[in-house]
C-alpha cells in the first residue's frame, strides 16, 4: 500500500505563485471564489457545483489558516489546515484549481488570476465588495449565489460541540 502513487486530483492544488500560469491554460471563461471551506458541507458542493456551470472551469481561493484566523469565526478554527481543506476541494470534479492566498481579501489573487467571472455566497452584497470593483475593472462580472438554506459550518460546528 505505501507504493501508491498520491491521487490525481492533489495535481489541482497549485502555490499561488504557480497559478496564474495554471489558470491560462484552463477551459474558458474562468469562474473563481474563494472562501475559508473549513468543514465541507452538501452546501458548500451544491455552490460550487453552481459557480462551475456559469464557466468553462472553476478556481477556488482559500484563505490560508493564519488569514482565516483573522476572519474572527473563534479561535479554534479552521478545524481543518489548509492543505487538507484543498485537497477536499480538489477532490471535487466542480472544482479546477485550488490556490491560496494569505491577505485579508482576495482582491490581489484576483488581480493575478483574472478571472472572467467571480462568484460569492448569496450572503454578500456583491456590490459592497471591492473584489467587485476589481474584476468589473477588466470587464468581468461578479454576482452571488443563492445559499441552500440549513448549511453552514458554523451551524455545524455549534451542534458538534453540543
Amino acid at each position: 500500500m505505501d507504493d501508491l502513487p498520491a491521487p490525481a486530483f492533489l495535481d489541482k492544488v497549485v502555490a499561488r505563485e504557480h497559478a496564474a500560469q495554471r489558470v491560462r491554460v484552463l477551459a474558458q471563461p474562468v469562474v473563481f471564489t474563494n472562501g475559508v471551506f473549513d468543514v465541507l458541507h452538501r452546501g458548500h458542493a451544491t455552490y460550487l457545483a453552481q459557480a462551475r456551470m456559469l464557466g468553462g472551469s472553476l478556481v477556488v481561493a482559500i484563505n490560508t489558516d493564519a488569514s482565516a484566523r483573522r476572519l474572527d469565526k473563534g479561535p479554534e478554527r479552521p478545524l481543518n489546515r489548509e492543505h487538507d481543506r484543498a485537497a477536499l476541494l480538489a477532490a471535487l470534479a466542480s472544482v479546477d484549481l485550488v490556490t491560496f492566498f494569505n491577505e485579508s481579501t482576495p482582491v490581489q489573487v484576483l488581480s493575478e488570476l483574472r478571472p472572467a467571472i467571480y462568484v460569492k455566497g448569496g450572503d454578500y452584497d456583491m456590490e459592497q465588495l471591492e473584489e467587485t470593483r476589481t474584476v468589473r475593472f477588466w470587464g468581468g462580472r461578479a454576482l452571488a449565489i443563492p445559499f441552500l438554506p440549513g448549511y453552514s459550518t458554523t451551524s455545524l460546528v455549534q451542534r458538534i460541540r453540543r
